[in-house]
């Protein structure tokens, strides 16, 4: 027969048959668990942060900042683009220089202070957007309006002897020795009606204060070339760069370069215009 303990032992087995569960080892403090048992963690895992209560807002995120395409101090030709556009709105009226100077960050404040853009002074992604749909891509002598422009490849004719090598493609003079490039200037040429001649030529006539007595205008440093055609500072093409022309001259801006030039070269100097 069995005993009252083999009883017991029997008959809970017979349950846990029934109930369809493992019978549960006691749990940690001694105590049998439950047929069913979920272990709930005292606390949640730190993450690095408490997390939001119930009803609690979770503050939005900062808007991104845009980022600064150019600022004060920068140069090159993204620049050049940026003064020659807000030339067209008319916010800044010296240049392009292709430099970010206190004239361009001053006409950038305008610009974004009208638009209701901060005024940082500084070009980012906003404020470059609302310039472009404002304004046109500029054109070559848009950009190089005060001069500034590369020149191009010198003539072939230019590369012996003491030469003023002027190319009217890039709108410069090289003077040149022996093939050797001593000085680069911009310049400008005759308007549609009065062409700079294209050609050999030798100075053959240096006037350090002259006069035209055609146009009673004054041409200071002229060295003559062809005729009245002559290589001389403008002080027009200074004040207005591009925008206007000369009436068949070799245009200078740079009075400090022509002064220096005229120094240098000697009657019978070759003179080349060239496309």
């Amino acid at each position: 027969m069995l005993g009252a303990r083999s009883r017991r032992v029997l008959a809970v087995a017979a349950l846990a048959v029934v109930c369809g569960c493992t019978v549960q080892p006691a749990g940690p403090d001694g105590k049998p668990r439950s047929p069913v048992h979920i272990d709930v963690p005292s606390r949640a895992p730190s993450s690095g942060g408490s997390a939001p209560s119930v009803g609690q807002r979770t503050p939005p995120a900062a808007a991104p900042v845009a980022a600064v395409l150019w600022r004060p101090g920068d140069s090159g030709l993204a620049v050049r683009e940026l003064q020659a556009r807000l030339r067209q709105v008319a916010w800044l009226y010296d240049g392009p220089t292709g430099t970010y100077d206190d004239l361009t960050e001053e006409a950038v404040r305008g610009f974004q202070g009208k638009r209701g853009l901060p005024r940082t002074g500084t070009v980012d992604a906003v404020t470059w957007q609302r310039l472009l749909r404002m304004t046109r891509e500029p054109g070559k002598w848009e950009l190089y309006r005060m001069g500034g422009q590369p020149a191009a490849a010198p003539d072939p004719r230019c590369l012996t002897g003491r030469v003023l090598c002027i190319s009217k493609t890039s709108r410069t003079l090289r003077w040149m020795v022996d093939g050797r490039t001593l000085m680069t200037l911009p310049v400008r040429f005759g308007s549609q009606y009065t062409p700079t001649r294209e050609g050999v030529f030798h100075v053959y006539w240096k006037s350090r204060h002259h006069v035209s007595t055609l146009y009673d205008s004054p041409m200071p440093y002229a060295m003559f070339f062809s005729g009245g055609q002559a290589v001389h500072y403008s002080y027009d093409f200074a004040a207005r760069g591009y925008s206007g022309g000369s009436h068949g001259c070799v245009n200078v801006r740079d009075e400090t370069a022509i002064a220096q030039l005229f120094a240098q070269v000697r009657n019978g100097d070759k003179v080349v215009v060239h496309w």
